[in-house]
């Protein structure tokens, strides 16, 4: 029986190669002179400092650039609330999604059982989708109706088997 799965997965090492870019960037660029401003990564949680809102904005727009030029898809980026840090300086958190969230999965089930597409069953497995049905056709029409939904964090299909 043919089947497929859907994840969502942020290649880290990519992440890692857009943020040092980025820093390289701000190290060097004149309207960053004297700024402490700075991007640090722990696990899945992007840290950025600056000096003010301004420069915030400035450092996302160049993480934003980087990560694109490294096929990251921004939309498995989280940004928290800025807060504010020791003198009058501005941190803010960004989590990069890993895995499909339990609400989301279980919208898209709702969704493919709504669209009533013949022998196809969707199976939650921890952070992602398991899709199985009897034809590729099927499961193909599965992938371009998870695409049309046009959801806020970036899937792959992955591990299609006939």
């Amino acid at each position: 029986m043919p089947s497929f799965d859907v994840v969502s997965r942020t290649e880290l090492p990519e992440v890692d190669n857009a943020l040092q870019g980025a820093m390289r960037e701000i190290s060097t660029r004149f309207d960053f002179k004297g700024s402490q401003c700075s991007i640090e990564r722990a696990d899945e949680v992007i840290t950025v400092k600056a000096d003010d809102d301004l420069k915030l904005k400035q450092v996302h727009e160049l993480l934003r650039g980087y990560l694109a030029k490294r096929k990251v898809d921004h939309k498995a980026l989280e940004f928290k609330e800025p807060e504010k840090a020791s003198g009058n300086s501005v941190r803010q958190s960004i989590l990069i999604k890993q895995g499909i969230e339990r609400d989301l999965a279980q919208k898209v089930v709702k969704a493919v059982k709504a669209a009533k597409l013949k022998n196809i069953q969707v199976a939650i497995q921890g952070d992602e989708l398991r899709v199985s049905g009897k034809k590729r056709d099927e499961l193909q029409a599965a992938i371009a109706l998870i695409k049309e939904m046009k959801l806020e964090q970036p899937l792959q299909y992955v591990n299609f088997r006939d």
